[in-house]
C-alpha cells in the first residue's frame, strides 16, 4: 500500500505571487473603480453598473494576489484572485453589450442593425451570463482541485467558457461593425447629437484570446507557470479598457427619457 504522505503535494501556486505587482494593480483598479463610480452616479447611467462591479472584482482580485505572497498555501487569497480576475471582463462586456442597444435606439438607426434592436441586449447579455456561469463553474473546480486531474478538468471548463465568450464577442463585433459602417454611410439626424463612434473597445477580445492560449497550454505551460504574462495580457488590457470607458457614462445614450439632455436640446 502506498503511503499517503509519500504522494506529491498538490501546489496551488507554481510561483510566489509578487507583492509589489499585486499591490500596484489593486491600487490602480481601486482608483479606476472610484472614478467609474463617480461617473456612474453623476450621469445616472445605471446600465453601466456591471462595469463598476467588474472594476471592483479586478481590484479585490489583485489584492488577493498580493495577500498570497506571504502564504501560498492559504486557499482564500487563491480563491479570491482566481475567481474575480477571471470573471471581471465578462461584466465589462455586459455593459458594452447594453450600450450598443441603447446607441442604436438613441441614434434612431434600428434599420441598420442586422439584429433586431429589441433582441440585441437580450442575446449578448444572455450569452454573457452563460459564459459567467461556465467560467465560474470552472473556477470553482480549480479551487476545489486536489490533484492535477481535478485542476485539468477546471481548466477545460474555463477554456470552453472563454472560447464561447470569444465567439459571442466576435458576433457582437460583426453586429456593431455593420451598424457602425451603415450609420457612417447614411447618418441619421439623431446621430449628430451623440458621439456614437467612440463606443468601440477590443481589449477584451485580446485578453480572452490570451486566456484561451493560457488554459490550452495547461497548468504546466509557460503562461500559467509564470506570473509576468498575466500582467501583460490581463492587467494591462483591462486597465486600458477601464480608462477608455471612463468617457462612456454619457446621459445622451439613454433613449426615451425626457429629462435627458437630448430631449432638452430638441425643445
Amino acid at each position: 500500500m502506498t503511503d499517503a504522505s509519500a504522494q506529491p503535494k498538490f501546489v496551488l501556486w507554481p510561483y510566489t505571487p509578487s507583492l509589489p505587482g499585486g499591490m500596484v494593480a489593486a491600487i490602480v483598479f481601486f482608483i479606476l473603480s472610484g472614478i467609474h463610480i463617480f461617473r456612474l452616479v453623476k450621469n445616472r447611467t445605471w446600465f453601466c453598473i456591471p462595469f463598476v462591479i467588474g472594476a471592483l472584482f479586478e481590484a479585490v482580485g489583485y489584492a488577493g494576489r498580493a495577500a498570497a505572497h506571504n502564504d501560498t498555501e492559504n486557499k482564500n487569497p487563491y480563491i479570491v484572485q482566481s475567481t474575480l480576475i477571471l470573471l471581471a471582463p465578462i461584466l465589462f462586456a455586459a455593459s458594452i453589450y447594453m450600450i450598443l442597444g441603447r446607441l442604436i435606439q438613441r441614434t434612431e438607426s434600428a434599420a441598420f442593425s442586422i439584429v433586431r434592436t429589441t433582441w440585441t441586449t437580450k442575446i449578448f447579455v444572455g450569452g454573457d451570463i452563460l459564459c459567467f456561469c461556465i467560467q465560474g463553474g470552472g473556477a470553482g473546480m480549480l479551487i476545489q482541485a486536489k490533484d492535477d486531474a481535478g485542476f485539468k478538468m477546471g481548466e477545460n471548463i474555463i477554456l470552453g467558457g472563454l472560447i464561447l465568450q470569444i465567439l459571442i464577442f466576435g458576433f457582437f463585433v460583426v453586429v456593431s461593425g455593420v451598424w457602425h459602417r451603415r450609420l457612417a454611410a447614411r447618418p441619421t439626424s439623431a446621430s449628430a447629437e451623440v458621439p456614437w463612434g467612440k463606443y468601440i473597445c477590443g481589449f477584451i477580445t485580446i485578453r480572452n484570446l490570451c486566456r484561451v492560449i493560457e488554459y490550452a497550454l495547461g497548468r504546466n505551460g509557460y503562461l500559467l507557470s509564470h506570473e509576468w504574462p498575466l500582467y501583460v495580457y490581463d492587467f494591462l488590457p483591462m486597465m486600458l479598457t477601464l480608462i477608455v470607458c471612463i468617457a462612456w457614462y454619457d446621459p445622451n445614450i439613454k433613449p426615451g427619457r425626457k429629462p435627458d439632455i437630448e430631449f432638452a436640446m430638441r425643445r
